[in-house]
């Protein structure tokens, strides 16, 4: 048997956060907004919301999608650069609330990219051990808390939620066929949270110098995201020894939705073969893949037998992606 994809879930805040309001307090207008990023409006989650909160909600939905308890779960791994606490770790948290007192739980940070790492390390954790059969791969981010409200080339862009998944044993010809990571820790400046850490604790100083704040130099970025994403697809296609053409959909971290759009279509890869959220949702960090991917399963897009790559970008800098031949429903679960 092979690990694929058997469950998926969602968790977004209420609240929506439309151009109109965040440009009341910047420098640009609400079109300016929209024309840059392909924007229109992002979640926001409220001052008692953490992310394992959102993460629990994913999770419950995938765990029911799957049609499995808590207490099938061997692993918990949750993809976050924006943990409840700097420890213990987010999954804990999680697995307390759900009561998966069989799993094994850890988070993972590779900021947007971390879902997709989280993936991997859940999955080659299953095949190299036959007595793990069920992983719960959670994306969860609350970006609305670390972002600068008034740097108008960052704050618009993103919003808060989070995406969920299962992993189990499907049939040799479905589930994940491959997957390839990266990281480029040459750019590691170009996405920053400098404050919190043992090279920079914050202290009232620190604060108020913003180091507490998330940074991103856009334009260098941007720069990657357009030579990486070819490379990831290339590298996956070149595993599993396909072409472009097999691919039927693409599930990308939600930077920027004039940028997918740009990225992707140079590649032929348009229309409903791209999936994008990102106009209503914002970018959502390491829950946007996990997050689109649930969209396109429950509006019925995506089908049995089709190929899906999930492919993500983010600070480190990394990449990677995965190639998934999608499961039939029930194909995971044995009794």
């Amino acid at each position: 048997m092979k690990t694929g994809i058997i469950g998926t879930g969602a968790a977004l805040p209420p609240r929506v956060v439309d151009n109109e309001e965040l440009a009341r307090d910047l420098t640009v207008t609400a079109a300016w907004i929209g024309e840059r990023t392909g924007v229109r409006e992002r979640r926001y989650a409220d001052i008692d919301v953490a992310t394992s909160d959102l993460a629990t909600r994913a999770a419950v939905e995938a765990l029911a999608d799957a049609g499995l308890s808590a207490a099938d779960l061997d692993l918990i791994v949750v993809g976050t650069s924006t943990p409840d606490q700097p420890q213990p770790a987010t999954g804990c948290l999680v697995q307390r609330r759900l009561g998966a007192v069989n799993a094994a739980a850890f988070d993972v940070n590779s900021v947007c990219t971390s879902f997709v790492f989280a993936l991997d390390a859940a999955r080659s954790m299953l095949e190299a051990d036959p007595r793990r059969r069920f992983a719960l791969v959670l994306g969860a981010d609350t970006y609305s808390r670390i972002v600068d409200p008034a740097d108008h080339r960052s704050s618009v862009l993103f919003g808060d939620g989070a995406g969920a998944v299962v992993l189990g044993p499907v049939p040799e010809d479905e589930g994940v066929l491959t997957t390839t990571l990266r990281s480029d820790g040459h750019l590691s400046h170009l996405v920053e949270v400098r404050g919190g850490g043992s090279r920079e604790p914050l202290t009232a100083r620190s604060l108020a110098a913003g180091a507490d704040r998330f940074t991103m130099r856009g334009r260098e970025v941007r720069d990657y995201v357009e030579e990486v994403v070819p490379a990831v697809l290339a590298d996956l296609l070149k595993d599993a020894g396909l072409d472009l053409e097999d691919i039927d959909h693409v599930v990308p971290h939600q930077a920027n939705a004039r940028l997918l759009r740009s990225c992707f279509a140079e590649h032929g890869i348009t229309g409903s073969r791209l999936h994008l959220t990102c106009p209503t949702l914002g970018n959502t960090a390491a829950a946007s893949i996990p997050l689109t991917l649930h969209d396109a399963v429950t509006a019925g897009r995506i089908a049995p037998g089709d190929l899906v790559a999930l492919v993500g970008v983010g600070g480190g800098m990394s990449a990677g992606g995965a190639l998934v031949r999608w499961s039939r429903p029930g194909a995971g679960v044995v009794r």
